[in-house]
């Protein structure tokens, strides 16, 4: 049971990594994922990158929710995509609705993510810190 919840709460993660993809479709995407003006040619390409690499953390999370080998990366990755938005959230003040939204589901990635460590390393805690 403990590896199925494991399983579901990183294709939750993969989920929510999977909703920027639709923005390397084209601007209009962008625009409406995130409220903002893509005004330059080399804001969409960058932001269309940014697309793509948010499909291949996506397959990743994918990848850890069915085979335990790719648990660890998944987490290091999850949390290294996570943790660095809501630290430029903090500082970097907007009122963009659109980035609120983002952090919402952000927030909810890493409560999944949380959790999911916890059951996958929290029973082995114990033995890991004696030996």
């Amino acid at each position: 049971m403990r590896e199925k919840t494991i399983s579901f709460l990183l294709l939750v993660i993969a989920a929510i990594h999977f909703v920027p993809v639709s923005g390397f479709v084209g601007v209009a995407q962008l625009e409406s994922l995130y409220g903002i003006a893509v005004t330059s040619p080399e804001l969409e390409i960058l932001m269309r990158h940014r697309a793509v690499l948010f499909g291949i953390l996506g397959g990743v999370f994918v990848l850890g929710a069915f085979n335990i080998r790719y648990q660890s990366l998944a987490f290091v990755l999850a949390a290294s995509t996570l943790l660095p938005f809501f630290y430029l959230s903090a500082v970097i003040e907007s009122s963009n609705e659109s980035i609120q939204s983002i952090l919402l589901g952000d927030m909810i990635a890493l409560v999944a993510l949380a959790v999911a460590i916890i059951l996958r390393y929290l029973p082995r805690l114990p033995s890991l810190l004696t030996s």
